[in-house]
């Protein structure tokens, strides 16, 4: 009997041991993931910044060439209208004139 109860005893004293021990393990194991975790969002929070500095420069140049592009446009169309008013000021005066004074 005495063996029987020493052997229930250990079988216990075992089981609360195995049982302690998956503890342990389980609370590393959540500590483990928690860091595991702050270091993928770290990573992925750089990828991100790093992403957001490439497009940033590209959306940059991209603008850049627009507004060039833009005041070449706006350039020639200014030229045009030069070369149409040298061409044609005295042909639009006289007809302002005759306008003006036809009423």
């Amino acid at each position: 009997m005495q063996d029987m109860i020493a052997q229930i005893v250990e079988m216990d004293e075992k089981a609360r041991r195995i049982t302690e021990q998956a503890q342990q393990d389980k609370l590393h194991a959540e500590q483990e993931i928690a860091i595991r975790r702050e270091q993928i969002e770290q990573e992925y929070l750089e990828r991100a910044r790093e992403r957001l500095k490439k497009n940033e420069q590209t959306e940059r140049e991209l603008a850049i060439q627009a507004l060039k592009e833009s005041e070449a446009k706006n350039e020639e169309a200014a030229k045009r209208l030069d070369a149409q008013y040298q061409e044609k000021a005295e042909q639009w005066v006289q007809q302002l004139f005759e306008r003006v004074i036809g009423e």
